[in-house]
């Protein structure tokens, strides 16, 4: 081996440990035990997505729905079906509303499988968020006993 090929190598090396080091450091350790918060954010997650650009939402325009009173704004009683208009990419569909509801969506990618989620509002008065990825066009089912408005948010 060349000198340069063994200064390659230790670089290497070092840049291995480096990663382990970071990886347990944000993950908690190896073997943490925790199961984790799904609401929680990562710091970490948070600026790579502001370096990366992140994910858009969808356009509250071209979602269609027979519950619609305006763009981006639903009135749901019982069931309501949203259409999706293909986004021409990896999408967020946002849904806000200051009521409980459920929805029902088909994962993205090729996956085979459905999603759905029970939504209530939250403690702090901000109502009840889902954030819904969508990378085609797509059908999302929403749903709310004794009706409840709904909005398309862009964030």
């Amino acid at each position: 081996m060349t000198g340069r090929q063994e200064v390659l190598v230790a670089a290497l090396g070092v840049l291995v440990v480096v990663l382990f080091v970071v990886a347990v450091g944000v993950g908690g350790g190896v073997g943490g035990g925790g199961r984790g918060d799904p609401a929680a954010r990562s710091s970490l997650v948070d600026l790579l997505g502001r370096v990366g650009g992140g994910t858009s939402a969808v356009d509250p325009v071209t979602v269609d729905a027979d519950c619609a009173e305006a763009p981006g704004r639903l009135a749901v009683t019982g069931d309501c079906e949203l259409r999706v208009a293909d986004p021409g990419g990896l999408r967020t569909l946002i849904l806000r509303s200051p009521e409980a509801f459920t929805v029902e969506a088909p994962a993205p990618g090729d996956a085979d499988f459905t999603v759905e989620d029970d939504l209530v509002p939250a403690d702090d008065g901000t109502g009840a968020v889902t954030r819904i990825a969508v990378d085609r066009a797509t059908t999302v089912r929403v749903s709310c006993s004794g009706g409840c408005p709904v909005t398309i948010a862009r964030d």
